[in-house]
This record gives structure tokens, C-alpha cells and sequence, in this order.
């Protein structure tokens, strides 16, 4: 199968299936020297992991992750990084209607299409269990970008369906479930995922994720752009339908006068261009926004085909996500860490001896 293996130079192939006996990720070319344990991955799994609130899928997985290669006396060698994460809470029968039907919104009928066979148990290798080994090289790769580069990638929820969140205090993100920056109306979030739950649907969510401490001129002009990577990055994420950068859509609405980031001394007035500018980046805050559609498992009955193409209906039993968004958080801080770290050893390797003799702009690098 293509298309299992992200980045060039941070190159991370994923493999497994959602209900196979594990999963995982091998990493070929991070550098030696860095210092990488178990513990420097795991925290961000837990994050990730489900079963850690009731809002969303109460599959029992610790998603705890084996380093197998790699690394020897707790320092990177430079050889590939094999990363193992064990499925132990597998329901497999509450796929069985599923053999033979569709749900709609999912991957299901095109995988079938395409491979002429599909794993229905949990969607196979379109679930969003696949997450896990990428947020686990996103963590190596967050590791060496804040030790050699001061970078911290951070993200937020920003709207859950129709309900917009503030993003006014960054400390709450990590106490409450929905990854919200913010204190305010978390109740409320509550008792609106509540009553979704309960009534078998799901909705969607928009996520905020951004990265500080870049310095200018990660990137490469016309098809590497830094904000194409990222976009495509970001796509790949299951249930992602839209991406933007800085201002995104927002940008039709404004004039050229008001949309360029002027630059003085004591630096850039403003952050429209979300820190990338003609695909490299400009030394401001990285920012990006992403769109996550409903979860299409869903306990209400909705009109399908069967694989000889005879109407009936889906209604999807087991677990799942009312808003897969919620989880969603460290994913999104886990691709755009693979895209800069990426970026940053391309940078090193083309670009490595160029200096420039005049101060960069204050709060550059």
C-alpha cells in the first residue's frame, strides 16, 4: 500500500491495523545524540489515547509504546527508530454488520473500490487509531526542535460543532477534555457532548495548532512550500476537510493594505500570513487552523448499498468518538512537529553555511 510514509529527510512509515495485534511506526533519519526514552513519547499518547474522559470512544487502550531500535544506552544511534504500540481492547464483533454495507461519510465503499477487499473491524487502516505511532514520532521530533531550536508546538480546540471556544488562557488546555484554551464555558461543552452522546450522533470540531521560536527561511520556494507541506500534512489526518494558514479564508475579505505583515525594528506589526511567507517561514509564530468533520460511525440509521449494490440501510454499533476533534489536538501538534522537523534538516543540510551579516529582525533567529 503507498502513501504509508511521511517527510523526507524525518522519514515515518506507519503501519498496522486498527484491530490487528499492534501498531507502530519506524522513523529513518533523526539524528544521534538525542537523549530519548519511552517517557519522552508516552506523555503525548496519553494524550491522545482513548477511554480518558466520557466524551469519547471508552475503548480501553494504554497505548503504550515500545522503543524496539534506535537508541542504545538512552541516546539515538542514527539508525532507524522502530516504535511499537500493542492494541489490547479489540471488539471485533461489533463490526460484523459492516461486512457487507457501508457507512456513509466513511472510507469504507471507496477502500473497497480501490482494493476490491477491505477489514471492516474498525475501519482497518482508515481509522483514526493510525493517529497513535504518528503521535509518537511527532514527540521525538518535538523533543529535538525545543533542544536545538528553543520550538514549541502547541495546539487547542477552537469550536466544537457550532460553538465557538476562546482561546484566552493556554495553561487550561491540558485540564479539561476538549484541549480548550480556555476556562470559560467548559460546563456548557459538557452538557452539549452529553446530550450528542445520547442521542447517537456526532459533530464536527476546528482546531488552532501553532509553533513559536521558528527561525526565518525554513521552507523552499514553489512546490516544498512550508505551508503545502503543512497542508498536506494536516490532510492526512483522518477527518480533516479543510486547512488554513494564518488568516486562511479570511484573507478575501481583506485588502492588500491591510493583509501585508509590516515590518519595523522591534519587529513584524502583525501575523496575517500565519508565519510563512512565499513558502518559507518568517520567524513568527507558526499558525494553522484545521476543519474535522462529524465522525461518520454513528448510532442512527442512515440509507446505504451493499456490495451488490441493493439499498439498505447502517446503523454502526461499538465504540466511537462523538467528535473525533476532541482527540485530535496532539495529532495536529504532531504533524506540523514532523513537517518542521523535516524542514529543519533540509535547512541544515542545503542551507547550513549561510549567514547574514545584518541583525535579523527582533524576536527572530
Amino acid at each position: 500500500m503507498a502513501g504509508s510514509t511521511f517527510g523526507n529527510w524525518f522519514a515515518v512509515t506507519n503501519f498496522g491495523e486498527s484491530h490487528g495485534p499492534a501498531i507502530g511506526c519506524v522513523i529513518d533519519g533523526c539524528p544521534p545524540g538525542l537523549a530519548l526514552s519511552e517517557a519522552d513519547i508516552q506523555g503525548d499518547l496519553d494524550r491522545r489515547r482513548p477511554g480518558t474522559s466520557r466524551h469519547v470512544t471508552q475503548r480501553q487502550e494504554p497505548d503504550a509504546v515500545e522503543i524496539l531500535s534506535g537508541v542504545y544506552e538512552g541516546v539515538t544511534t542514527g539508525t532507524p527508530i522502530a516504535l511499537l504500540i500493542r492494541n489490547v481492547d479489540q471488539r471485533s464483533k461489533d463490526y460484523g454488520n459492516l461486512l457487507d454495507t457501508f457507512r456513509p461519510g466513511h472510507a469504507d465503499y471507496p477502500y473497497w473500490r480501490k482494493y476490491g477487499l477491505r477489514d471492516p473491524r474498525g475501519g482497518g487502516r482508515s481509522s483514526a487509531r493510525l493517529t497513535a505511532p504518528m503521535v509518537a514520532a511527532g514527540a521525538v521530533a518535538k523533543k529535538w526542535l525545543a533542544e536545538h531550536h528553543g520550538i514549541r508546538v502547541r495546539g487547542c480546540m477552537t469550536a466544537l460543532g457550532a460553538t465557538p471556544i476562546a482561546t484566552d488562557d493556554w495553561s487550561q488546555v491540558r485540564h479539561n477534555p476538549f484541549f480548550a484554551a480556555t476556562a470559560q464555558g467548559i460546563d456548557a461543552l459538557e452538557v452539549q457532548m452529553d446530550a450528542l452522546r445520547k442521542s447517537g450522533d456526532s459533530v464536527g470540531a476546528k482546531l488552532r495548532v501553532e509553533a513559536s521560536g521558528l527561525p526565518p527561511g525554513w521552507g523552499a520556494p514553489l512546490f516544498d512550500k512550508l505551508d503545502a507541506q503543512i497542508a498536506y500534512a494536516m490532510m492526512g489526518i483522518n477527518a480533516v476537510k479543510g486547512v488554513e494558514i494564518g488568516d486562511g479564508f479570511g484573507v478575501v475579505a481583506q485588502t492588500g493594505s491591510e493583509h501585508g505583515d509590516e515590518l519595523h525594528p522591534e519587529g513584524f506589526a502583525s501575523n496575517h500570513s500565519g508565519g510563512v511567507l512565499g513558502g518559507l517561514s518568517t520567524g513568527q509564530d507558526l499558525v494553522v487552523h484545521i476543519a474535522i468533520k462529524p465522525t461518520s460511525s454513528i448510532r442512527l440509521e442512515k440509507a446505504s448499498i451493499d456490495r451488490a449494490g441493493q439499498p439498505t440501510t447502517v446503523v454502526t454499533h461499538g465504540r466511537h468518538d462523538p467528535c473525533v476533534g476532541i482527540r485530535a489536538t496532539p495529532i495536529a501538534e504532531a504533524m506540523l512537529a514532523l513537517v518542521l522537523m523535516d524542514a529543519a534538516l533540509q535547512h541544515r543540510a542545503q542551507c547550513g553555511d549561510v549567514h547574514i551579516d545584518t541583525p535579523p529582525v527582533p524576536g527572530q533567529r
